[in-house]
């Protein structure tokens, strides 16, 4: 059902058990990332924080890797830096996806009333060439006590997508945010204080909202920090409520609110879609 909603003229599934079902024979290409098991074993116990015997353990309950490559169009080597994983994935693409001519970077536009040098904002999608960039803004803005690097922000492409807040050359803001069960967790949002956040926060948060329905999301959760969360009139006005993970009335979002609550953040709800795709069983 959620494919045959999809307007997207290719559609990525991305499925631990995709060769074990049935739905691996509609497919037109089968892409596997293959990385050997000592470095799985160590990636599972630093990211994972599980032992060696529960890493090993996990291992060896997983389907074959080679048996994997032999059912694969196209097998991603995933055991050397970001940026040779991410290399391999845009060459395998360009030659499984037609390109498409080069649309317009610009995706919302909004009038800035602020001393800023330029008359407008504009949210471009982050790309894995922009992890620099990313995370630069979110170190300028946000000061962390541990900087992030640009490897840091390479790596959580693997599991979120992030749009930039940009005002001419300047980026001024980011957001980050993953979808998964159909449910958007925005987990990562930083804006510049010199911005007005009635022109910002929206431009933001309704470009990730249009990505989001696209990939069919019923929720959207936005873990809000302190200094964000206090304007109310803001969120209001966006249709977010503020919430409590055990008041979300599907068990899928508050498991997902759970999962992702952040100290000190304030969780805001939207529900994106009344029509639910999954139902519980």
């Amino acid at each position: 059902m959620i494919i045959r909603r999809a307007s997207q003229p290719v559609i990525v599934i991305e499925a631990i058990k995709l060769l074990e079902s049935n739905l691996s024979r509609v497919c037109d290409s089968i892409w596997v990332a293959y990385a050997p098991p000592e470095i799985q074993l160590v990636r599972l116990m630093h990211n994972r924080h599980m032992s060696e015997s529960e890493a090993r353990m996990r291992i060896s309950t997983q389907p074959s890797q080679e048996l994997k490559k032999a059912a694969a169009k196209v097998v991603i080597k995933n055991y050397s830096t970001y940026e040779d994983t991410w290399g391999q994935v845009v060459e395998a693409w360009k030659k499984t996806v037609p390109v498409a001519p080069e649309t317009a970077p610009a995706l919302v536009r909004a009038a800035v009333t602020t001393p800023l040098p330029v008359a407008e904002l504009v949210v471009t999608r982050g790309r894995p060439r922009h992890s620099l960039e990313i995370a630069q803004v979110i170190n300028r803005i946000r000061r962390p006590s541990h900087p992030l690097r640009k490897d840091d922000v390479m790596a959580a492409f693997g599991e979120k997508a992030f749009l930039l807040l940009q005002a001419g050359q300047q980026s001024l803001g980011v957001i980050g945010w993953q979808v998964e069960n159909l449910v958007a967790r925005t987990t990562d949002i930083v804006i510049d204080p010199a911005l007005s956040l009635e022109k910002a926060l929206p431009a933001l948060v309704t470009e990730m909202e249009r990505a989001s329905k696209d990939l069919q999301c019923e929720a959207s959760l936005v873990f809000a920090p302190p200094e964000l969360a206090r304007y109310e009139t803001i969120w209001r006005g966006l249709g977010y409520e503020r919430r409590n993970p055990q008041s979300l009335s599907v068990l899928a979002w508050q498991e997902a609110a759970q999962e992702s609550m952040q100290s000190g953040a304030v969780l805001y709800f939207k529900q994106l879609r009344i029509d639910r795709i999954l139902r519980p069983i």
